[in-house]
């Protein structure tokens, strides 16, 4: 019997030794807390540049208009590196800000010249060998996502001449791709695994929902849609898609849905359907847009099938009267305004 108690006690040593190990095993794997990608619509007049931070690694889906300063701001922030710049097409408004990106370019800076070609910053004009580009980009920039565009040729040539460059790596993306934030990480050199990706499910996802690859669009219609998560947060990012756009993404993605809503081409007339706004039925919408903008953007009737739908006209926001427009999407909470 003696003995007996004795195993007895041993055998009861070793659970609660086990216990003990087992809860330090628990609170030593307690996962740190969750973090946000902050999203800020840059006011850059009538335009879009919208900056994305997660963890100090930075990106841009579309870079406003050139020789409004873009670059000044990020550099006032401390973004000396975007892991990747996604011009959704090749209007000025959208994807002019990219060719600040050289290094001899500052605000009120005429020209400047790749190789054989030259853009424009403002409304200089052109002249062959007025100045040169510098030896490093004021903002490096790791890869450069543009869409399947047919129009604007001078803005394409001299982005994309402006890229070649610099060495930065161009993918065309459709419906179906999907990117990670860091590059390279998520899209392969070579080309062969394009869009195809394999982050975290802790880090943010882009998909493309538009175009898809056989549609042949250019300007507004060829816009590149991506759709944001992270976590429970969702955004919708829209170019400037118009209403046959919206009407055949829809389509494509019955079930779309999103918190967060870029305003379809700045709110105006001929975008934003009143179907499109209910079934995304954002949280939170914003209109880039300038000051006294000559287009009337947003109109007054695309504002107000918002307040239909938002509920709230408080949630929908323009960067003509709040500037710089700032989210946090939370992976555990979804969106919020810091």
């Amino acid at each position: 019997m003696r003995y007996f108690f004795l195993y007895a006690k041993v055998l009861a040593f070793a659970a609660i030794f086990a216990l003990g190990a087992s809860c330090t095993c628990v609170f030593g794997d307690v996962p740190e807390d969750p973090e946000p990608l902050r999203v800020t619509f840059i006011d850059v007049g009538q335009g879009l540049a919208v900056l994305l931070d997660y963890g100090g690694r930075y990106a841009m889906y579309d870079m406003g208009p050139d020789s409004v300063g873009v670059m000044d701001t990020l550099v006032a922030r401390g973004v000396d590196t975007l892991e990747w710049v996604l011009l959704s097409h090749n209007h000025r408004d959208h994807a002019g800000g990219f060719m600040e990106i050289a290094g001899s370019v500052r605000a009120g800076d005429g020209l400047s010249q790749v190789g054989d070609s030259l853009f424009r910053v403002g409304d200089a004009s052109l002249e062959v060998g007025s100045f040169q580009v510098g030896e490093a980009p004021r903002v490096y920039v790791r890869r450069l996502y543009v869409g399947p565009d047919t129009s604007g040729g001078f803005i394409r040539d001299s982005v994309l001449t402006l890229a070649r460059g610099y060495g930065i790596p161009v993918d065309t993306f459709v419906r179906g791709d999907a990117f990670g934030l860091v590059a390279g990480g998520d899209c392969a050199d070579d080309g062969e695994d394009r869009g195809q990706f394999s982050g975290s499910g802790d880090a943010p996802r882009f998909d493309v929902l538009w175009p898809p690859d056989y549609v042949r669009e250019g300007g507004n219609p060829a816009s590149v849609v991506v759709r944001v998560e992270l976590g429970i947060a969702s955004m919708l990012l829209t170019g400037d898609l118009d209403t046959a756009g919206e009407r055949r993404l829809l389509e494509l993605s019955p079930t779309l849905s999103a918190d967060l809503l870029q305003v379809p081409h700045h709110g105006s007339a001929g975008s934003s359907s009143l179907r499109f706004i209910a079934q995304v039925a954002p949280g939170y919408a914003v209109a880039s847009v300038g000051a006294g903008n000559t287009y009337g953007h947003p109109r007054e009737d695309v504002v107000r099938k918002y307040g239909y739908v938002l509920g709230d006209t408080a949630r929908f926001f323009r960067t003509d009267l709040q500037g710089n427009v700032v989210f946090e999407m939370w992976p555990d909470i979804g969106v919020v305004r810091p």
